[in-house]
Protein backbone atom coordinates (compact mmCIF):
# COMPACT_ATOMS: atom_id res chain seq x y z
CA UNK A 1 0.00 0.00 0.00
CA UNK A 2 1.54 3.29 -1.06
CA UNK A 3 1.16 5.90 2.03
CA UNK A 4 -1.06 9.24 1.08
CA UNK A 5 -1.62 11.66 3.84
CA UNK A 6 -3.08 15.12 3.98
CA UNK A 7 -3.39 18.42 5.82
CA UNK A 8 -6.66 20.07 5.49
CA UNK A 9 -6.92 22.99 7.26
CA UNK A 10 -9.83 25.64 6.83
CA UNK A 11 -9.10 29.11 5.87
CA UNK A 12 -10.46 30.66 8.44
CA UNK A 13 -7.62 32.69 10.56
CA UNK A 14 -3.76 31.87 11.27
CA UNK A 15 -2.48 28.53 11.41
CA UNK A 16 -1.72 27.61 14.93
CA UNK A 17 1.42 25.58 16.43
CA UNK A 18 -1.31 22.93 16.62
CA UNK A 19 -2.29 22.98 13.39
CA UNK A 20 1.59 22.85 12.53
CA UNK A 21 2.14 19.66 14.38
CA UNK A 22 -0.85 17.90 12.53
CA UNK A 23 0.89 19.23 9.06
CA UNK A 24 4.65 17.69 10.55
CA UNK A 25 3.70 14.43 11.63
CA UNK A 26 1.54 13.67 8.82
CA UNK A 27 4.49 14.83 6.65
CA UNK A 28 7.06 12.68 8.64
CA UNK A 29 5.01 9.86 8.55
CA UNK A 30 4.97 10.39 4.55
CA UNK A 31 8.52 10.62 4.60
CA UNK A 32 9.11 7.81 6.41
CA UNK A 33 7.39 5.47 4.09
CA UNK A 34 8.14 6.79 1.14
CA UNK A 35 4.77 8.37 0.41
CA UNK A 36 2.64 11.40 -0.77
CA UNK A 37 2.06 14.40 1.61
CA UNK A 38 -1.16 16.63 0.11
CA UNK A 39 -2.26 20.29 0.83
CA UNK A 40 -6.09 20.43 0.82
CA UNK A 41 -7.97 23.11 1.65
CA UNK A 42 -11.60 22.94 2.90
CA UNK A 43 -13.16 26.19 2.70
CA UNK A 44 -16.99 24.88 2.00
CA UNK A 45 -17.98 27.28 5.47
CA UNK A 46 -17.89 30.46 3.73
CA UNK A 47 -19.46 32.28 6.56
CA UNK A 48 -16.27 31.50 8.62
CA UNK A 49 -13.39 32.46 5.71
CA UNK A 50 -10.48 34.95 5.90
CA UNK A 51 -9.10 36.82 3.40
CA UNK A 52 -5.07 36.10 3.18
CA UNK A 53 -5.50 32.89 5.45
CA UNK A 54 -5.24 30.19 2.79
CA UNK A 55 -1.64 31.95 1.59
CA UNK A 56 -0.96 32.41 5.05
CA UNK A 57 -1.07 28.66 5.46
CA UNK A 58 0.86 27.85 2.42
CA UNK A 59 3.94 30.56 3.22
CA UNK A 60 3.92 29.28 6.60
CA UNK A 61 4.23 25.50 5.39
CA UNK A 62 6.85 26.80 2.43
CA UNK A 63 8.90 28.20 5.41
CA UNK A 64 8.91 25.30 7.58
CA UNK A 65 10.32 23.14 4.63
CA UNK A 66 7.18 20.77 4.68
CA UNK A 67 7.35 20.69 0.71
CA UNK A 68 4.23 19.14 -0.56
CA UNK A 69 3.62 16.53 -3.60
CA UNK A 70 0.23 17.77 -4.19
CA UNK A 71 -1.81 20.51 -3.05
CA UNK A 72 -3.92 23.50 -5.18
CA UNK A 73 -0.80 25.35 -6.48
CA UNK A 74 0.94 22.45 -7.58
CA UNK A 75 -1.90 20.32 -8.79
CA UNK A 76 -1.87 16.76 -9.13
CA UNK A 77 -3.83 13.51 -10.03
CA UNK A 78 -6.88 14.43 -7.92
CA UNK A 79 -7.11 17.92 -8.52
CA UNK A 80 -8.92 20.36 -7.39
CA UNK A 81 -7.79 20.49 -4.00
CA UNK A 82 -9.87 23.30 -2.58
CA UNK A 83 -13.27 21.75 -1.74
CA UNK A 84 -15.10 24.90 -2.69
CA UNK A 85 -14.55 23.94 -6.64
CA UNK A 86 -15.65 20.47 -5.86
CA UNK A 87 -19.62 21.57 -5.60
CA UNK A 88 -20.76 19.10 -8.45
CA UNK A 89 -18.50 16.11 -6.98
CA UNK A 90 -20.46 16.35 -3.36
CA UNK A 91 -23.81 16.72 -4.87
CA UNK A 92 -23.15 13.43 -6.91
CA UNK A 93 -21.88 11.58 -3.76
CA UNK A 94 -24.86 13.35 -1.31
CA UNK A 95 -27.61 11.96 -3.42
CA UNK A 96 -26.29 8.32 -3.60
CA UNK A 97 -26.47 7.93 -0.03
CA UNK A 98 -30.23 9.50 -0.17
CA UNK A 99 -30.61 7.40 -3.19
CA UNK A 100 -29.40 4.19 -0.87
CA UNK A 101 -31.73 5.52 2.18
CA UNK A 102 -28.49 6.41 3.91
CA UNK A 103 -29.42 10.09 4.34
CA UNK A 104 -32.29 12.26 4.33
CA UNK A 105 -33.84 15.86 3.58
CA UNK A 106 -34.91 17.76 6.71
CA UNK A 107 -36.99 20.82 6.14
CA UNK A 108 -36.93 22.43 9.85
CA UNK A 109 -36.17 26.04 10.15
CA UNK A 110 -34.19 27.33 13.11
CA UNK A 111 -37.18 28.04 14.84
CA UNK A 112 -38.57 24.32 14.65
CA UNK A 113 -35.28 23.26 15.91
CA UNK A 114 -34.50 25.47 19.08
CA UNK A 115 -38.25 24.63 19.92
CA UNK A 116 -37.48 20.63 19.66
CA UNK A 117 -34.51 21.52 21.77
CA UNK A 118 -36.47 23.40 24.75
CA UNK A 119 -39.19 21.14 24.46
CA UNK A 120 -36.33 17.97 25.29
CA UNK A 121 -35.15 20.04 28.17
CA UNK A 122 -38.43 20.65 29.78
CA UNK A 123 -39.07 17.24 29.22
CA UNK A 124 -35.63 16.76 30.86
CA UNK A 125 -34.87 13.80 28.25
CA UNK A 126 -31.99 11.92 27.87
CA UNK A 127 -32.04 12.83 24.40
CA UNK A 128 -31.28 16.17 23.48
CA UNK A 129 -30.32 15.89 19.87
CA UNK A 130 -31.74 15.30 16.20
CA UNK A 131 -31.68 11.69 15.89
CA UNK A 132 -34.03 8.25 15.51
CA UNK A 133 -35.55 9.08 18.71
CA UNK A 134 -36.65 12.67 17.77
CA UNK A 135 -36.96 12.91 14.33
CA UNK A 136 -40.17 11.26 14.30
CA UNK A 137 -41.62 14.54 15.09
CA UNK A 138 -39.52 16.83 12.65
CA UNK A 139 -40.42 18.19 9.17
CA UNK A 140 -38.68 15.12 6.88
CA UNK A 141 -38.16 12.52 4.82
CA UNK A 142 -39.68 10.05 7.67
CA UNK A 143 -42.78 12.40 8.42
CA UNK A 144 -43.73 13.47 4.64
CA UNK A 145 -44.63 11.66 1.59
CA UNK A 146 -42.49 11.65 -1.23
CA UNK A 147 -44.28 13.89 -2.91
CA UNK A 148 -44.60 16.17 -0.36
CA UNK A 149 -40.81 15.96 0.06
CA UNK A 150 -40.44 16.47 -4.03
CA UNK A 151 -43.03 19.75 -3.93
CA UNK A 152 -40.94 21.52 -1.36
CA UNK A 153 -37.57 20.83 -3.25
CA UNK A 154 -38.76 22.24 -6.35
CA UNK A 155 -40.75 25.16 -4.85
CA UNK A 156 -37.45 25.89 -3.67
CA UNK A 157 -37.95 25.83 0.07
CA UNK A 158 -35.27 25.54 2.18
CA UNK A 159 -33.74 21.88 3.28
CA UNK A 160 -30.55 20.48 4.58
CA UNK A 161 -29.34 16.65 3.93
CA UNK A 162 -28.74 15.10 7.29
CA UNK A 163 -27.02 11.23 8.29
CA UNK A 164 -29.57 8.40 8.60
CA UNK A 165 -28.09 7.68 12.09
CA UNK A 166 -29.13 4.10 12.60
CA UNK A 167 -30.25 3.36 16.22
CA UNK A 168 -28.69 1.83 19.33
CA UNK A 169 -25.80 0.11 17.09
CA UNK A 170 -22.38 -0.56 18.80
CA UNK A 171 -19.40 0.71 16.56
CA UNK A 172 -16.32 -0.36 17.04
CA UNK A 173 -13.33 1.53 15.43
CA UNK A 174 -9.26 1.27 15.93
CA UNK A 175 -6.98 4.41 16.46
CA UNK A 176 -3.13 3.65 15.86
CA UNK A 177 -2.61 5.89 19.25
CA UNK A 178 -5.96 5.34 20.96
CA UNK A 179 -6.66 1.53 20.58
CA UNK A 180 -10.23 0.32 20.07
CA UNK A 181 -13.11 2.56 20.78
CA UNK A 182 -16.77 1.48 20.89
CA UNK A 183 -19.46 4.22 20.46
CA UNK A 184 -22.90 3.27 20.95
CA UNK A 185 -25.20 5.35 18.28
CA UNK A 186 -27.46 6.30 20.46
CA UNK A 187 -25.39 9.52 21.74
CA UNK A 188 -25.13 10.61 17.94
CA UNK A 189 -27.23 12.66 16.28
CA UNK A 190 -28.07 12.83 12.74
CA UNK A 191 -25.51 15.29 11.63
CA UNK A 192 -25.79 17.76 8.73
CA UNK A 193 -24.38 16.32 5.99
CA UNK A 194 -25.71 19.27 3.01
CA UNK A 195 -26.55 22.83 3.96
CA UNK A 196 -29.33 24.66 2.91
CA UNK A 197 -26.34 26.83 0.96
CA UNK A 198 -25.52 23.91 -1.71
CA UNK A 199 -22.10 22.72 0.14
CA UNK A 200 -21.24 20.05 1.73
CA UNK A 201 -20.19 20.52 5.88
CA UNK A 202 -16.97 19.12 6.87
CA UNK A 203 -18.11 15.56 7.52
CA UNK A 204 -19.43 14.58 3.80
CA UNK A 205 -16.95 16.46 2.32
CA UNK A 206 -13.57 15.26 4.14
CA UNK A 207 -15.31 11.21 3.71
CA UNK A 208 -15.55 12.16 -0.09
CA UNK A 209 -12.23 13.76 -0.64
CA UNK A 210 -10.02 11.12 1.48
CA UNK A 211 -11.57 8.50 -0.73
CA UNK A 212 -11.20 10.15 -4.27
CA UNK A 213 -7.62 11.19 -3.59
CA UNK A 214 -6.85 7.56 -1.96
CA UNK A 215 -5.83 8.56 1.81
CA UNK A 216 -4.15 5.94 3.50
CA UNK A 217 -4.07 7.59 7.14
CA UNK A 218 -6.05 9.95 8.27
CA UNK A 219 -3.64 12.50 11.04
CA UNK A 220 -5.61 14.60 12.81
CA UNK A 221 -6.17 16.37 16.26
CA UNK A 222 -8.01 14.80 19.01
CA UNK A 223 -10.72 17.64 18.62
CA UNK A 224 -12.01 15.63 15.97
CA UNK A 225 -12.22 12.14 17.69
CA UNK A 226 -15.93 12.66 18.27
CA UNK A 227 -16.55 12.93 14.66
CA UNK A 228 -14.22 9.36 14.27
CA UNK A 229 -17.54 7.20 14.40
CA UNK A 230 -19.60 9.28 11.84
CA UNK A 231 -17.09 8.86 9.51
CA UNK A 232 -16.65 4.80 9.90
CA UNK A 233 -20.42 4.70 9.27
CA UNK A 234 -20.43 7.25 6.32
CA UNK A 235 -17.06 4.98 5.13
CA UNK A 236 -19.55 1.86 5.36
CA UNK A 237 -23.00 3.68 3.71
CA UNK A 238 -20.55 4.32 1.01
CA UNK A 239 -19.57 0.79 0.50
CA UNK A 240 -15.53 1.80 0.96
CA UNK A 241 -12.68 1.07 2.96
CA UNK A 242 -11.83 3.41 5.52
CA UNK A 243 -8.43 4.61 6.00
CA UNK A 244 -6.38 4.33 8.80
CA UNK A 245 -7.06 6.71 11.81
CA UNK A 246 -4.68 8.47 14.46
CA UNK A 247 -5.82 10.93 16.41
CA UNK A 248 -3.28 13.27 18.11
CA UNK A 249 -2.94 14.76 21.85
CA UNK A 250 -3.58 18.12 22.67
CA UNK A 251 -0.80 20.66 23.04
CA UNK A 252 -1.43 22.39 26.96
CA UNK A 253 -0.28 25.79 28.25
CA UNK A 254 2.44 25.70 30.15
CA UNK A 255 1.09 24.82 33.73
CA UNK A 256 -0.80 21.99 31.89
CA UNK A 257 -4.14 23.57 32.30
CA UNK A 258 -6.12 23.56 29.42
CA UNK A 259 -5.49 23.32 25.54
CA UNK A 260 -2.92 25.97 24.34
CA UNK A 261 -5.31 28.65 22.69
CA UNK A 262 -4.32 31.10 19.90
CA UNK A 263 -4.54 33.71 22.90
CA UNK A 264 -2.20 32.21 24.73
CA UNK A 265 0.86 33.30 23.19
CA UNK A 266 1.37 36.81 23.54
CA UNK A 267 -0.21 37.08 26.72
CA UNK A 268 2.39 34.27 28.06
CA UNK A 269 5.06 36.43 25.93
CA UNK A 270 5.88 33.66 23.49
CA UNK A 271 4.54 32.52 19.67
CA UNK A 272 1.81 30.38 18.80
CA UNK A 273 2.09 31.13 15.30
CA UNK A 274 4.88 30.20 12.53
CA UNK A 275 4.89 33.54 11.62
CA UNK A 276 3.54 37.14 11.88
CA UNK A 277 -0.37 37.60 11.52
CA UNK A 278 -2.40 40.95 10.84
CA UNK A 279 -6.66 40.01 11.46
CA UNK A 280 -7.43 42.09 8.72
CA UNK A 281 -10.73 42.67 10.54
CA UNK A 282 -8.85 44.18 13.53
CA UNK A 283 -5.43 44.91 12.13
CA UNK A 284 -4.22 43.28 15.24
CA UNK A 285 -0.53 41.57 14.53
CA UNK A 286 0.03 38.15 16.08
CA UNK A 287 3.58 36.95 16.62
CA UNK A 288 5.51 33.98 15.03
CA UNK A 289 8.22 32.21 15.33
CA UNK A 290 9.81 33.47 12.42
CA UNK A 291 10.03 37.06 13.51
CA UNK A 292 10.90 36.34 16.80
CA UNK A 293 14.24 34.94 15.67
CA UNK A 294 13.53 31.20 15.39
CA UNK A 295 14.88 28.99 12.91
CA UNK A 296 12.39 26.63 11.53
CA UNK A 297 14.15 23.63 11.75
CA UNK A 298 14.31 24.37 15.78
CA UNK A 299 10.29 25.14 15.53
CA UNK A 300 9.94 21.29 13.78
CA UNK A 301 12.34 19.97 16.46
CA UNK A 302 10.26 21.23 19.19
CA UNK A 303 6.74 20.23 17.85
CA UNK A 304 7.60 16.69 17.10
CA UNK A 305 8.54 16.20 20.29
CA UNK A 306 5.29 17.56 21.74
CA UNK A 307 3.27 14.15 21.96
CA UNK A 308 6.14 12.17 20.85
CA UNK A 309 9.54 10.74 21.40
CA UNK A 310 11.95 8.54 19.51
CA UNK A 311 12.62 6.44 22.61
CA UNK A 312 16.48 7.48 22.48
CA UNK A 313 19.07 10.08 24.35
CA UNK A 314 19.14 12.39 21.27
CA UNK A 315 17.29 15.26 21.48
CA UNK A 316 18.11 17.42 18.88
CA UNK A 317 17.34 16.41 14.73
CA UNK A 318 16.68 17.61 11.88
CA UNK A 319 13.74 16.87 9.68
CA UNK A 320 15.36 14.15 7.75
CA UNK A 321 16.31 12.42 11.09
CA UNK A 322 13.05 12.87 12.11
CA UNK A 323 11.36 11.24 9.36
CA UNK A 324 13.39 8.26 9.45
CA UNK A 325 12.65 7.66 13.59
CA UNK A 326 9.16 8.79 13.22
CA UNK A 327 6.41 5.93 14.29
CA UNK A 328 2.99 6.90 15.14
CA UNK A 329 2.63 3.91 17.68
CA UNK A 330 4.99 6.09 20.00
CA UNK A 331 2.76 9.02 19.65
CA UNK A 332 1.56 9.30 22.86
CA UNK A 333 -2.25 9.74 24.12
CA UNK A 334 -2.04 12.39 26.61
CA UNK A 335 -1.57 16.01 26.15
CA UNK A 336 1.52 17.17 25.90
CA UNK A 337 2.57 19.92 27.49
CA UNK A 338 4.09 23.43 26.00
CA UNK A 339 7.60 24.48 26.96
CA UNK A 340 8.18 28.19 25.99
CA UNK A 341 12.11 27.47 27.46
CA UNK A 342 12.64 23.93 26.14
CA UNK A 343 11.68 25.71 22.71
CA UNK A 344 14.58 28.40 23.34
CA UNK A 345 16.20 25.61 24.14
CA UNK A 346 16.11 23.86 20.80
CA UNK A 347 17.03 27.08 18.99
CA UNK A 348 20.06 27.31 20.88
CA UNK A 349 20.90 23.68 19.60
CA UNK A 350 20.28 24.46 16.23
CA UNK A 351 21.66 27.80 16.02
CA UNK A 352 25.10 25.61 17.28
CA UNK A 353 24.35 23.41 14.48
CA UNK A 354 24.93 25.64 12.17
CA UNK A 355 28.37 26.45 10.28
CA UNK A 356 30.10 30.14 11.14
CA UNK A 357 29.91 30.84 7.30
CA UNK A 358 25.72 29.55 7.49
CA UNK A 359 25.43 31.84 10.06
CA UNK A 360 27.39 34.99 9.10
CA UNK A 361 25.13 35.41 6.46
CA UNK A 362 22.25 35.26 8.30
CA UNK A 363 23.80 37.81 10.78
CA UNK A 364 24.85 39.75 8.32
CA UNK A 365 21.30 40.37 6.72
CA UNK A 366 20.23 41.37 10.55
CA UNK A 367 23.07 44.05 10.31
CA UNK A 368 22.01 45.36 7.01
CA UNK A 369 18.39 46.15 8.11
CA UNK A 370 20.11 47.78 10.89
CA UNK A 371 21.66 49.96 8.74
CA UNK A 372 25.13 48.60 9.20
CA UNK A 373 27.83 48.26 6.45
CA UNK A 374 30.11 46.02 7.06
CA UNK A 375 31.67 42.75 4.73
CA UNK A 376 31.07 39.05 5.34
CA UNK A 377 34.94 37.76 6.28
CA UNK A 378 34.97 40.71 9.17
CA UNK A 379 31.19 39.11 10.14
CA UNK A 380 32.64 36.15 10.09
CA UNK A 381 35.08 36.90 13.00
CA UNK A 382 32.85 37.87 15.22
CA UNK A 383 30.04 35.34 15.24
CA UNK A 384 33.03 33.02 15.84
CA UNK A 385 33.97 34.56 18.73
CA UNK A 386 30.10 35.57 20.14
CA UNK A 387 28.25 32.91 19.03
CA UNK A 388 28.31 30.28 21.85
CA UNK A 389 25.41 32.47 23.88
CA UNK A 390 23.68 33.47 21.40
CA UNK A 391 19.78 32.03 21.63
CA UNK A 392 18.75 33.44 18.44
CA UNK A 393 20.08 35.22 15.21
CA UNK A 394 19.32 38.71 17.04
CA UNK A 395 21.22 37.81 20.12
CA UNK A 396 24.47 38.49 17.74
CA UNK A 397 23.42 42.24 18.01
CA UNK A 398 23.42 42.09 21.69
CA UNK A 399 26.70 40.01 21.93
CA UNK A 400 28.62 41.94 19.88
CA UNK A 401 27.05 45.14 19.18
CA UNK A 402 30.82 47.31 20.34
CA UNK A 403 32.11 45.34 16.98
CA UNK A 404 30.27 48.16 15.12
CA UNK A 405 29.76 51.04 17.38
CA UNK A 406 31.27 52.52 20.79
CA UNK A 407 29.09 52.00 23.74
CA UNK A 408 27.06 54.35 24.46
CA UNK A 409 26.64 54.11 27.97
CA UNK A 410 28.83 52.25 30.70
CA UNK A 411 27.97 48.88 32.91
CA UNK A 412 27.10 50.86 36.94
CA UNK A 413 28.10 48.41 38.53
CA UNK A 414 31.32 46.99 36.29
CA UNK A 415 31.93 51.07 36.60
CA UNK A 416 32.01 51.17 40.35
CA UNK A 417 33.68 48.41 41.07
CA UNK A 418 36.31 48.81 38.46
CA UNK A 419 36.96 52.58 38.43
CA UNK A 420 39.32 53.56 40.81
CA UNK A 421 41.13 56.40 41.68
CA UNK A 422 44.52 55.56 39.43
CA UNK A 423 42.19 54.27 37.04
CA UNK A 424 42.16 57.31 34.62
CA UNK A 425 46.11 57.52 34.75
CA UNK A 426 46.73 53.44 34.44
CA UNK A 427 44.42 54.43 31.05
CA UNK A 428 46.54 56.78 29.47
CA UNK A 429 49.60 54.87 29.82
CA UNK A 430 47.61 52.00 28.02
CA UNK A 431 46.53 53.96 25.73
CA UNK A 432 50.17 55.11 24.70
CA UNK A 433 51.10 51.61 24.58
CA UNK A 434 48.62 50.74 22.45
CA UNK A 435 49.51 53.47 20.15
CA UNK A 436 53.28 52.45 19.81
CA UNK A 437 52.33 48.88 18.66
CA UNK A 438 52.70 48.27 15.19
CA UNK A 439 51.73 44.50 15.12
CA UNK A 440 47.43 44.86 15.78
CA UNK A 441 47.34 41.16 16.23
CA UNK A 442 45.66 39.86 19.20
CA UNK A 443 48.59 37.38 20.38
CA UNK A 444 51.28 40.42 20.17
CA UNK A 445 48.76 43.09 21.96
CA UNK A 446 48.23 40.44 24.49
CA UNK A 447 51.97 40.11 24.59
CA UNK A 448 53.34 43.21 24.91
CA UNK A 449 50.38 44.65 27.51
CA UNK A 450 50.95 41.81 29.97
CA UNK A 451 54.61 42.21 29.51
CA UNK A 452 53.66 46.14 30.71
CA UNK A 453 51.82 45.07 33.37
CA UNK A 454 54.33 42.72 35.23
CA UNK A 455 57.32 45.43 34.32
CA UNK A 456 54.80 47.99 36.50
CA UNK A 457 53.64 45.39 39.10
CA UNK A 458 50.63 46.17 37.95
CA UNK A 459 47.39 43.39 38.98
CA UNK A 460 46.04 41.96 35.71
CA UNK A 461 42.26 42.80 36.48
CA UNK A 462 43.21 46.59 37.60
CA UNK A 463 44.40 47.15 33.86
CA UNK A 464 42.10 44.51 31.78
CA UNK A 465 38.61 45.36 33.49
CA UNK A 466 38.53 49.03 33.08
CA UNK A 467 40.15 48.92 29.04
CA UNK A 468 37.34 46.01 28.48
CA UNK A 469 34.66 48.43 29.97
CA UNK A 470 35.47 51.73 27.87
CA UNK A 471 35.56 49.49 24.65
CA UNK A 472 33.03 46.87 25.56
CA UNK A 473 30.73 49.34 27.88
CA UNK A 474 31.02 45.79 30.09
CA UNK A 475 33.47 43.35 31.55
CA UNK A 476 31.91 40.17 30.01
CA UNK A 477 32.70 38.68 26.79
CA UNK A 478 35.03 37.04 24.85
CA UNK A 479 38.66 37.26 24.94
CA UNK A 480 39.72 41.07 25.37
CA UNK A 481 43.05 40.62 23.11
CA UNK A 482 40.37 39.25 20.15
CA UNK A 483 38.44 42.37 20.64
CA UNK A 484 40.89 44.81 20.71
CA UNK A 485 42.36 43.42 17.50
CA UNK A 486 38.45 43.45 15.30
CA UNK A 487 37.74 47.13 16.23
CA UNK A 488 41.00 48.50 15.21
CA UNK A 489 43.49 50.66 16.80
CA UNK A 490 42.54 53.75 15.93
CA UNK A 491 38.79 52.71 17.45
CA UNK A 492 40.25 51.53 20.21
CA UNK A 493 42.37 54.25 21.18
CA UNK A 494 39.33 56.66 20.45
CA UNK A 495 37.02 54.45 22.88
CA UNK A 496 39.43 54.96 25.74
CA UNK A 497 40.12 58.74 25.59
CA UNK A 498 36.11 59.31 25.35
CA UNK A 499 36.01 56.70 28.30
CA UNK A 500 38.64 59.02 30.15
CA UNK A 501 36.55 62.13 29.46
CA UNK A 502 33.41 61.06 30.68
CA UNK A 503 34.73 59.40 34.08
CA UNK A 504 37.52 61.85 34.85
Amino acid sequence: MSVRVRFAPSPTGPLHIGGVRTALFNYLFAKKNNGEFILRIEDTDQTRYVEGAEKYIKESLNWLGLNLDESPDIGGKHEPYKQSERREIYEKYIRILIENKKAYYAFDTSEELDAMREKLQEQKSSVQQYNSFTRGEMKNSFTLSEDEVNQKISSGESFVVRFDMPANRVVEMNDIIRGKISVNTSTLDDKVLFKSDGLPTYHLANIVDDHLMEITHVIRGEEWLPSMPLHVLLYEAFGWNPPLFAHLPLILKPNGKGKLSKRDGDQLGFPVFPMNWEDPQSKEIFSGYKEWGYLPQAVNNMLAFLGWNPGTEQEVFSVEELAQLFDLEKVQKGGAKFDPEKTKWFNQQHLKELSTSELSKIFFEDLKNRGIETDISFVEKIVELVRERAVFVKDLWDLGNYFFEAPKEYDPKALKKNWKEETPDIIKKVVDLLSNISDFSSNNIEEEVKKWIEENELGFGKVLNPVRLLIVGTTSGPHLFDIIELVGKEQVISRMKEGLLKNS
